[in-house]
């Protein structure tokens, strides 16, 4: 009995795990994963391990228990061909004796686009492109939107109460989420380039904002102050050698602070107002891409998140609700102007589970509704 050919299907989801494991670790680079295989058995694999380091295609093609001439790869990202930190991958490819090439989808960096496709045709090489397309895309959401739009993606996390409140009316927020709930959102903080809050939550709460309670990177602490009140003092602004802090304000900043920050080492980047006064988000957010933040976690305060979902820069909420009622207090979203139902801002679930006491919702705000 002559078995039956495994699809290109099964390899490419095989990938598609290998590439999730570079999560929090190769920003603003894709995830990426590759299987080489040949006579119907894998012989090598890997993945985009780090930033700056090997891309998967290497990786696979160095893991390689045998000779790969001839051999099949699976990639879930069109291979590169241009010079970055690494040589173009497709010359490895090519080196390698790979005969056949399954690409999940093409990269949409404008030295690609599926230029790599040309060579690897001009070397014989034959190729397959779109398979699991859907998953290859979705897995690398944060740098599609990075690269085809000049603005990172932006998660809303906050934690509130059944009844919707993130404080009391006397500003205590000590603590609201469980001790589990409170350990994911320092994940959720080493998977995102940056973390974003304005001046009150520092003024509030005096955050240090980095990822304690969790093994992986701190991300840059970016504060909004549109007027730099928040002290020289605060904890954000220490340990920049553990975590780089930026400042976003506006030409009404005070000047003395100003100068004070940059002594301390502080990134201080001056960004035109919006109509209220504040830090024109929209004009900021192509400015943090410019620093290669390719996601931003906004926690807060109410009037930031808020600001986000107003001006539609939202593209994804993490919402932890505890099992408490508060009453009169600080509501999580506050006033968006809108007048009918027909025009709230439609969120599409995605997940919704338990953590510790709490209940997480995960989704996606509904950019057509």
């Amino acid at each position: 009995m002559v078995d039956k050919p495994v699809p290109d299907e099964t390899y490419m989801k095989r990938a598609l795990r290998l590439a999730r494991r570079g999560l929090g670790k190769v920003s603003p680079n894709p995830m990426v994963g590759a299987v080489i295989v040949r006579g119907g058995r894998v012989i090598g694999e890997g993945y985009h391990r780090r930033y700056g380091g090997p891309h998967a295609e290497v990786n696979a093609i160095a893991s390689a228990r045998e000779a790969t001439s001839g051999a099949t790869m699976y990639v879930t990202l069109e291979p590169c061909c241009h010079y970055g930190k690494t040589p173009p991958c497709v010359e490895a490819v090519i080196k390698a004796g790979i005969k056949r090439v399954v690409i999940g989808t093409l990269d949409p960096f404008p030295e690609m686009r599926g230029k790599s496709l040309k060579i690897l045709h001009q070397a014989g090489i034959e190729t397959r492109v779109g398979v699991l397309e859907a998953g290859c895309l979705a897995l690398n959401e944060v740098y599609f939107k990075y690269i085809n739009t000049g603005r990172p993606f932006v998660t809303v996390k906050f934690a509130q109460t059944l009844d919707g409140r993130i404080a009391t009316a006397a500003g205590s927020s000590c603590w609201i989420s469980s001790p589990p709930s409170r350990k994911l959102a320092h994940r959720l903080r080493a998977r995102h380039d940056a973390i974003l809050v304005g001046a009150g939550t520092v003024l509030a709460d005096d955050p240090e904002l980095t990822t304690r309670l969790v093994k992986g990177r701190n991300p840059v602490r970016i504060v909004l102050d549109s007027k730099l009140r928040l002290p020289l003092t605060a904890r954000v602004l220490a340990g920049q050698e553990r975590a780089r802090t930026l400042v976003a304000t506006t030409p009404a900043a005070d000047g003395k602070k100003l100068t004070a920050l940059k002594e301390m080492g502080i990134e201080v980047l001056e960004v035109p107002p919006d109509a209220q006064g504040r830090v024109d988000l929209g004009g900021l957010l192509p400015r943090l891409v410019e620093r290669q933040v390719s996601s931003v976690l906004v926690e807060g305060g109410a009037a930031v998140i808020t600001a986000f979902l107003k001006a539609g820069l939202a593209d994804r909420l993490v919402v932890f609700i505890a099992p408490r009622i508060m009453g009169r207090g600080i509501e999580a979203v506050g006033e968006l102007d809108i007048a009918e139902v027909a025009r709230a801002i439609k969120v599409n679930y995605e997940r919704v589970y338990r953590s510790g006491e709490d209940i997480v919702v995960e989704g996606r705000v509904d950019k057509e509704n």
